[in-house]
């Protein structure tokens, strides 16, 4: 596998005694105060009780933490050693999709602790630094959620005869508790607006330098991790439903041959009524294609009919059946493969410092939906 490096020409912006992440390019908001938050939030439960395996959640006290970039670390590996020793992984990314503005990735099942602490720590760097992602683990039994959202403060659920445990850690590391932490409400990161300039922050030299998207696919392949939606209807962050839709999927596949040197992306154009059918429509169009073998999905996203290629301006702005528009073949051979070209810029996870799946979810109920 390539690796993954920072980009060395990035200057780290500062708010006073406050270190931003490398993904921030400029940034007219004020120095926040570091230290933590907590708040009560309270279990839900059927018939009073709670029964572990169920949708119960007992009562469980958040802490969010904001540090400085060059204290941030230590606390995030202490607060990981909190889990148990079986957990299920968490990521949350900007979007693409053109009608979801998140894309949260769960863990189809539990594993254990060190081998999801294996992969953090190989990419922990990287995921420190980039402000479209957030990364986290939790677990039932302790009901624990950490989790490093987008902004890189530190999120941590924890039933509560836990509290004076996390505020021990926090004491150990010098993190102080205050009231609140960012004065103002956080901008959504979509990559550049008034208060918020993003950037990249990995190394790109050339078109087969290691992206973000690759960085997800590892983790999706290490963690297994799966999307969290409905994938049987088509609706939008609104829960509206939305009937058909426009859909681009790029596959990775290898040579039926057995070629370790030679392999393809595939970019597929179709219309369908939900993810479920969509991945039908990609397999059946892959099945006329049997020089490839399919190896996994790099992308699959929903797009909005303004947004449409020039090849397929055809298209009327109702489609009432699926259907295949376009698929074509980019292989690649003996060079590392490229990432697809034009895709799109992901959007931001979302406003705000704790927006990420642990701060509502009470806990390690995240990992289960």
């Amino acid at each position: 596998m390539r690796e993954f490096r920072l980009a060395e020409n990035l200057e780290r912006l500062s708010l006073g005694s406050y270190q931003l992440p490398l993904g921030v390019a400029a940034t007219s908001l004020r120095e926040p105060r570091q230290g933590y938050t907590v708040k009560f939030q309270e279990g839900k439960f059927q018939e009073g009780k709670f029964e572990e395996g169920s949708d119960d959640e007992p009562d469980t006290y958040v802490f969010h933490a904001v540090l400085s970039h060059d204290r941030l670390r230590p606390l995030v590996d202490a607060a990981f050693n909190l889990l148990p020793k079986e957990v299920t992984p968490v990521v949350e990314i900007g979007s693409r999709d053109a009608y979801r503005t998140v894309d949260i990735y769960l863990g189809e099942e539990p594993m254990p602790l060190v081998e999801f602490l294996r992969t953090w720590y190989e990419f922990e760097e990287v995921l420190l630094e980039d402000v479209t992602i957030g990364v986290g683990a939790n677990s039932e039994e302790p009901w624990v959620d950490v989790f490093v959202d987008s902004w890189k403060g530190v999120l941590i659920s924890v039933p509560t005869e836990m509290r004076e445990e996390v505020e021990a850690l926090m004491a150990q590391h010098g993190v102080l508790p205050v009231e609140t932490t960012w004065d103002e409400e956080m901008p959504e990161i979509h990559g550049e607006d008034e208060a918020l300039v993003t950037r990249e922050v990995l190394e790109i030299l050339d078109d087969h330098s290691p992206d973000l998207d690759e960085l997800l696919l590892t983790l999706r392949d290490r963690w297994l991790l799966e999307l969290n939606v409905d994938r049987e209807t088509n609706v939008d962050d609104a829960g509206r439903h939305l009937g058909m839709t426009l859909w681009h999927a790029i596959v990775l596949a290898s040579a039926s041959e057995g070629e370790n040197d030679r392999g393809a992306y595939i970019s597929v154009w179709m219309t369908a009524g939900s993810l479920a059918q969509a991945e039908e429509l990609l397999e059946d169009a892959l099945l006329d294609h049997p020089d490839w073998v399919f190896e996994s999905v790099y992308t699959m996203d929903r797009v909005a009919f303004d947004d449409r290629p020039p090849s397929l301006s055809h298209l009327p702005p109702v489609r009432r059946r699926a259907a295949v528009h376009e698929l074509d073949i980019e292989p690649w051979g003996e060079e590392p493969p490229a990432g697809p070209q034009s895709q799109p810029p992901r959007k931001g996870p979302g406003a705000g410092p704790g927006s990420g799946p642990g701060s509502g979810s009470g806990g390690g109920g995240v990992g289960n939906n």
